[in-house]
């Protein structure tokens, strides 16, 4: 992202944050969410000048805040000297229009920014396809804005439109048109990538897809096991697109670690359809970790968006439990407690208690900044892919180097033999392997 945020404020600009609290979610914890939109305005290098809670009773349709809410804010703004209001929240074009002439100052809402974050951090081609692909699916609507001084319009020259075709109405032919070319070239890109996916359930390494909430610490625990040096700032999304390392785990030769975009609860319409794209490396993945910031005070509800985006992807099913995935059974999930660290005793005591009194073995508590308990991680996720195995025997030819690598590295050998033979050797080999891949090697 260049230096101006959106063509008005630059970055460093003092901001007022506004979470609009509707009775709607009135259960849902302000503290929390007020800190998660102050989270989201450092994310792109603004001050936080002051941030506050406005409860919501009936929205107004012109400027969603009533006039002496309006007044509260535009005097926060003048003693803390902000040049700009983010509200953590959606505001129409008309909303934030309006509310921009009465405070004098530049609004941003919830999509805006989180938008301006996914331009700054998408590394990929696809990636940043996908943000401008929501970028103008966000400016699309919001055209009023820019053009209500503008009521022109242009006669018929034929490529630039037909006849008595307003500025704005060109300007949404343009938009929906880049648009489609982004969606093609979307398209190719993901069939490309199925392609490599497909590539690499043939290969001989199983996939280990870290996902969980933003800033709960997936990269620090992606560069702890891997010693890879993907950004683990403390900020929300520090990761957007999906980074694979490889990593060796007890009993299996090497997996591939896959680092995902951050999940983050309200994630605007448009924004879901466009980064559903980058967590589908989650739906080829042979064991799904889920960290958690086990000492957010949200905690749970973090699960909850989590598990909600996994079952829209088809991960798990709607009663939480795993579905059949091409007949070869669910995608297993181990939960990550991660900043255990950070937990007082008694509560630590406490949590420790429930993992012992339910015999959990989906639950590793740890911390990734540490490194307290990754070694139990690793060796526990080296366990679940090899959970079910059986006993398997093999005759492979010597010269049949793809599908003797796949043994080694997807299963665990328990002896193997070369016998010459008549014309070429034969590698006889006894595995124990898991019937997914049992599946893969049928197929190679």
């Amino acid at each position: 992202m260049n230096d101006e945020l959106q063509g008005e404020v630059t970055r460093g600009a003092r901001a007022v944050v506004v979470y609009p609290q509707m009775r709607t979610n009135r259960d849902q914890d302000a503290d929390a969410r007020l800190e998660e939109g102050k989270g989201l305005a450092l994310a792109i290098g603004l001050e936080i000048a002051d941030a506050f809670t406005i409860p919501i009773r009936e929205p107004r349709a012109a400027t969603l805040f009533g006039e002496g809410q309006i007044q509260n804010i535009a005097i926060a703004c003048e003693q803390s000297e902000a040049e700009l209001v983010v509200v953590d929240g959606s505001l129409s074009a008309i909303q934030q229009r309006n509310l921009e002439e009465k405070l004098k100052r530049k609004v941003i809402d919830r999509t805006g920014l989180i938008l301006e974050i996914f331009g700054e951090r998408a590394a990929t081609a696809e990636g940043r396809l996908q943000v401008e692909l929501a970028h103008l699916d966000y400016q699309a609507g919001r055209l009023v804005r820019s053009w209500t001084h503008l009521e022109r319009q242009r006669g018929g020259f034929g490529f630039l439109g037909g006849p008595g075709e307003t500025q704005i109405e060109a300007d949404r032919r343009l938009i929906r048109d880049r648009m489609a070319r982004i969606r093609r070239e979307l398209e190719q890109v993901r069939r490309t990538r199925g392609l490599h996916r497909d590539r690499r359930e043939k290969a001989p390494w199983p996939v280990v897809a870290l996902v969980g909430y933003t800033n709960a610490g997936k990269s620090t625990l992606f560069n702890h096991l891997t010693g890879a040096d993907v950004m683990a700032e403390d900020l929300l999304f520090a990761t957007l697109d999906p980074t694979m390392r490889a990593i060796r785990l007890p009993g299996v030769e090497k997996a591939i670690l896959s680092d995902t975009v951050g999940f983050i609860s309200d994630l605007p319409t448009q924004l879901v359809a466009a980064f559903r794209a980058t967590l589908e490396e989650v739906t080829a993945a042979d064991i799904i970790l889920h960290v958690r910031d086990i000492a957010n005070s949200e905690t749970e509800a973090q699960k909850r968006q989590v598990l909600e985006i996994l079952t829209d992807l088809g991960v798990i099913s709607e009663d939480g439990g795993e579905p059949e995935k091409g007949g070869e059974g669910g995608i297993p999930i181990l939960e990550i407690w991660n900043k255990w660290d950070l937990l007082d005793p008694d509560h630590a005591a406490e949590l420790s208690g429930l993992i012992s009194e339910k015999g959990n073995r989906d639950v590793v508590p740890l911390s990734a900044l540490t490194g307290e308990g990754c070694e139990t991680l690793l060796a526990t996720v080296g366990e679940k892919l090899m959970a079910g195995a059986k006993l398997y025997s093999f005759a492979v030819p010597a010269e049949d180097g793809e599908r003797l690598a796949f043994l080694h590295a997807r299963g665990h050998v328990v002896s193997e033999t070369i016998d010459e033979g008549d014309e070429t050797p034969v590698v006889r080999l006894q595995v124990r392997l898991s019937d997914r891949e049992l599946g893969r090697f049928s197929a190679l």
